[in-house]
């Protein structure tokens, strides 16, 4: 089987992609979750979320979409079938979306903060802005640190990825670059950017393979079920696999530090500013940054 990254086909078990490990053993073993984060910079553990709140939350959001007419009204709601010419859609702004009850359900739940006040030993608290994403046919992301793009806090900052609904292979799901946490030049000079400031593209690289014959390591994905989830630190390189299918793959992107530790002011509040200069003018590309960074 071989799973697009943008225009490059990379072989499932083969050199450039692999397998993630599954930590769901190790949920409630702290300790061991935080050796395991510092070591290979994420956490992939099966049902960190109530599988029935992901489902409701997944309603919410097919029914919006819906209304967008991004889904095909001939075809069961559930199964996500992108309407003809649509292209899908991301709702990170979208409060009607991103703050009804059945998704804040998901992401802010009592349980989920409590496991991060165990992660992280203390009082934990989430980003008012939320990243949701509806992925339409043949689109993947490009790899990244997401230190880039809210890096303005603390670092000991994490996203819990979050599919939902099941993802098959065809549907697109996140890959991680194994070791990618301790590719110290990089996180000294990409690491150290942030795309407001800097106006410059957030893409590491669009290659997957450039990535590994570079700097080492394999590219590692999975499919998951209802209530998975990918948890992972600001400097772990990550990227999506393409959805080739015709369905939209649904996920989003939450984010998780102690409360006690300074927070990217873009991104809390009752109406987070966002990104507010990125894209304004002329944006400066990666390829010019890396050469000039040697990396």
């Amino acid at each position: 089987m071989h799973l697009p990254i943008g225009a490059v086909p990379l072989e499932l078990d083969g050199p450039y992609l692999g397998h993630l490990d599954d930590h769901t053993a190790l949920r409630d073993d702290f300790p061991a979750l935080r050796e395991r984060l510092a070591s290979d910079g994420y956490l992939r553990i099966r049902g960190l979320h109530d599988p029935a709140a992901v489902q409701a939350a997944r309603q919410r959001l097919l029914q919006n979409l819906a209304a967008n007419e991004q889904l095909d009204p001939a075809r069961p709601l559930d199964e996500a079938w992108i309407a003809p010419g649509a292209k899908g859609q991301f709702l990170g702004g979208a409060k009607a979306v991103s703050h009804t009850p059945e998704f804040l359900k998901v992401v802010e739940s009592p349980a989920l903060l409590a496991w991060f006040a165990n992660l992280l030993e203390g009082p934990a608290l989430t980003f008012d802005y939320k990243w949701i994403r509806a992925i339409g046919h043949g689109a993947n992301t490009g790899a990244h640190f997401d230190v880039v793009y809210m890096g303005r806090g603390t670092k000991r900052l994490y996203t819990v990825w979050t599919p939902l609904g099941d993802l098959t292979y065809d549907l697109g799901t996140l890959a991680i670059l194994a070791g990618s946490p301790n590719l110290d030049r990089v996180r000294q000079t990409y690491g150290e950017m942030d795309v407001d400031r800097d106006n410059v593209e957030g893409w590491f690289s669009k290659d997957p393979r450039e990535l590994v014959d570079r700097y080492g390591g394999r590219w590692l994905t999975a499919e998951f079920a209802m209530g998975d989830a990918l948890v992972f630190g600001m400097y772990t390189m990550h990227c999506s696999t393409n959805n080739t299918s015709q369905r939209l793959r649904l996920s989003c992107d939450t984010r998780y530090q102690r409360a006690d530790e300074p927070a990217d002011e873009r991104w809390v509040g009752a109406n987070p500013k966002a990104h507010y200069a990125w894209g304004q003018g002329e944006t400066v590309s990666m390829a010019t940054m890396r050469e000039r960074w040697g990396v």
